[in-house]
């Protein structure tokens, strides 16, 4: 029993390390050789857990061998336009300026049903409303709807807006972000009476505190509802 716990944890260990070296991308965008490799990987690591008579070195190696295809690959894809297009394909158009491209959907096995779906799904109804509607490479569709269906942006209004940068995490889990503190030029004693203020007293008792880029506080109470300043 400690032994297969042992070759358990040894192999988990290194699938999550090979994952993470492969990249942080998601299912949903992983390119087929991608997808294919963690694929294989996690079959190559089953198979050694379940039956310990088989020497846990023959499941490590095959492991790191498809890590390294992987790596290869990806800096292939890197170096050359070509070879990306071999190995990753290319995005193929499946409507153009509201009218549906058969040959495409055919080229890509695509149904009608499937394409009318996925416009669903990214809330789109109306096929003449849409400019480019791209099947890319990972599977996901990319729609570009016409300009007249566009949402109005405030440059379209001509309105000037002020800068908008990404709030800064100050305290998670009770847990205070030093390096933002920092990064705002401020200090534990500016949070924490910030916090004594709407009745924190200690940064404990806060699940999560954020700083935006026009100095608006958010913060919310473990336990409580959130609320803001």
């Amino acid at each position: 029993m400690l032994v297969v716990f042992i070759r358990t944890l040894i192999l988990f260990l290194l699938v999550v390390v090979v994952m993470r070296v492969m990249g942080k991308r998601q299912i949903g965008q992983l390119q087929p050789f991608e997808l294919a490799v963690a694929i294989m990987i996690s079959e190559l690591a089953a198979i050694p857990m379940q039956n310990t008579g088989i020497p846990l070195i023959n499941g490590i190696i095959p492991i790191i061998t498809l890590l390294l295809a992987q790596l290869l690959l990806s800096l292939i894809s890197l170096k050359s336009i070509k070879a990306r297009g071999i190995i990753c394909g290319k995005p193929n158009i499946l409507i153009e300026n509201g009218k549906i491209n058969e040959a495409n959907l055919r080229k890509e096995m695509y149904t009608l049903n499937d394409l009318l779906e996925q416009l669903r799904i990214k809330g789109t109804s109306n096929i003449q409303d849409i400019e480019y509607a791209i099947l890319e490479t990972n599977g996901q569709l990319s729609i570009i709807p016409k300009s007249q269906k566009r949402p109005v942006t405030p440059e379209d209004l001509k309105i000037q807006t002020d800068y908008e940068g990404i709030p800064l995490d100050l305290v998670i889990d009770g847990v205070i972000n030093y390096s933002n503190l920092e990064k705002a030029k401020l200090d534990e004693n500016w949070l924490l009476t910030q916090l004594n203020n709407h009745d924190i007293k200690d940064t404990k008792e806060a699940l999560f505190v954020s700083l935006d880029s026009s100095g608006k506080l958010y913060f919310q109470k473990k336990s409580m509802e959130g609320k803001g300043n």
